[in-house]
């Protein structure tokens, strides 16, 4: 794992950080669930209103964490009462061993029952599924979810929201909505990848005293700031050539602004210089748009681009760093062959987006023959069209769908959204999560402004994994930065976001 991410965890490096606590260590198991169940009591504490504490306990060890848990309520002076969704003689061993230590009322209940025993609570605590939980929950425990999520009262969920896949954060039923998530040892993908982050609430990362040292391998990592301290940074003697040059090929009619705007994010992100490729019959409106970007005037069927094209900007991209492809392309049929014909055969790193994807839907052969990098970076919808799936597919598939992806193109996927992705599937297998959360950038231009930063950053110098989780951190940074300026999220438009780059990348 990279130093700049923060690791995050699947189902099965728990496993491994926990065997090896336990066997090659020495921890005792129990002593491991009782600072689990001790950091979980102390989250429900926090959250508690007044009323009784109900703790809804599966039969495995995340039951025997709850069952810890429920002991040290009753130790601080709550009222508790542990409900058990099946029989006791069914329990893990470590969970039996709690459960004989806990002293409070305890109450077998079955899925008829849990909705009614529910109600009144001051907090429940879903102790149901842990992190090894995959597919729908049945019954009891898809009748405990859904009764927990009917109550009016704070939810504190133990490791991982029940019914959440914490591996792939996919959520094929019912799922705990959690407002107080405290997890142990290390975050998991399951948190922060959509749909299961929209589950977890807020979450809390509670040692329980496995060594730091624990070999197994994070699945993923988390972008932050760290990201940033990849940024080379001019120097005396750097000039606009060795800061590199970004060509952006697009713009149709009625299109003109996404090319701008991918341009002017691209010097903002520190490229020496930029140059737009456009229909020549629209080349009069960028000259009197863009100041600091040169434009390039190529032949095309009326105010678009099309296959003629090819050999200018090919010519042009041969003094570029990096390429954009797609912003305002537009959808018509010539646009697309040009697109088709100059993907593999452009030499320097490519960043294919909106309809540079959408002219590659069905058609990969360009894409999977370039002999150097592409980055492409498409939402849900382009993704869909672009591996011929669907877009509610992709929706609740983020994970396996971009790695997908990026096994199919060679390039770096960045799957956009809260929870953007960034999947290396060439060589090594990398999968990096956005960290920030920024709802200012659901507007439109905000992607062609993560285009024209990634390959800013990878003419900069930056290899295309690492342009790409900078440039995704950096553009959630501006969001958020253009939000505090202006003053609501919802009043942000792209052109904000471009102006905050610089202090976004600071």
């Amino acid at each position: 794992m990279e130093s700049w991410l923060t690791p995050l965890y699947d189902a099965a490096g728990m496993r491994a950080a926990d065997s090896w606590a336990i066997d090659e260590q020495g921890v005792p198991s129990l002593e491991l669930m009782e600072a689990a169940g001790s950091a979980l009591a102390e989250g429900a504490r926090d959250r508690a209103a007044p009323g009784p504490i109900r703790v809804v306990c599966g039969k495995g060890n995340n039951g025997g964490d709850g069952l810890v848990a429920a002991r040290r309520l009753l130790e601080w002076g709550f009222e508790v009462e542990a409900l058990l969704l099946w029989p006791s003689d069914e329990l893990s061993p470590d969970a039996a061993a709690s459960l004989r230590r806990f002293e409070g009322p305890v109450r077998e209940v079955t899925a008829d029952q849990i909705a009614s025993v529910l109600n009144g609570a001051g907090a429940v605590i879903d102790a149901i599924f842990g992190t090894g939980f995959e597919g729908a929950p049945r019954d009891p425990a898809a009748a405990a979810i859904k009764a927990i999520n009917a109550e009016d009262t704070p939810v504190i969920a133990t490791d991982v929201s029940s019914g959440v896949n914490a591996s792939s954060a996919e959520v094929e039923g019912e799922a705990v909505a959690a407002d107080l998530t405290v997890t142990f040892h290390a975050p998991k993908i399951g948190h922060w990848v959509a749909p299961g982050k929209w589950f977890a609430g807020e979450l809390r990362v509670a040692e329980i005293g496995i060594p730091p040292s624990a070999p197994s391998q994070p699945a993923a990592g988390l972008i932050g700031d760290a990201a940033l301290s990849l940024l080379p940074r001019r120097g005396r003697r750097s000039t606009k050539f060795t800061s590199g040059q970004v060509l952006v090929v697009g713009g149709s009619r009625g299109l003109t602004g996404a090319v701008c705007m991918s341009a002017q994010a691209a010097i903002r992100a520190g490229a020496g210089y930029a140059t737009v490729a456009v229909p020549a019959e629209l080349e009069p409106i960028f000259e009197s748009k863009l100041t600091e970007v040169m434009s390039l005037a190529c032949p095309g069927p009326g105010k678009m681009l099309g296959p003629e094209a090819a050999e200018r900007i090919l010519e042009a991209a041969e003094r570029a760093r990096a390429v954009v492809l797609g912003p305002g392309l537009g959808r018509a049929e010539e646009s697309f062959e040009l697109a088709r014909a100059i993907v593999s055969r452009l030499e320097a790193p490519l960043v294919l987006d909106a309809d540079g994807l959408n002219a590659l839907a069905g058609h990969l052969g360009p894409l999977q023959a370039r002999s150097t990098p592409a980055v492409v970076t498409p939402h849900a919808g382009e993704l869909a069209r672009l591996i011929e799936s669907d877009s509610d597919h992709v929706a609740a598939h983020r994970v396996a769908c971009a790695q997908g992806a990026a096994t199919a193109t060679g390039a770096v996927v960045v799957l956009k959204g809260d929870d953007t992705l960034v999947v290396e599937a060439d060589g090594e297998e990398r999968l990096a999560v956005n960290g920030l959360s920024a709802s200012a950038l659901a507007t439109a231009g905000t992607g062609d402004v993560l285009s024209g930063m990634i390959a800013a950053l990878i003419a900069r110098g930056l290899e295309p994994f690492e342009a790409a989780c900078a440039a995704v951190h950096a553009h959630s940074r501006a969001g958020l930065i253009a939000a505090a300026r202006v003053g609501a999220a919802e009043s942000v438009i792209a052109g904000d976001v471009i102006e905050a780059i610089p202090e976004a990348l600071g």
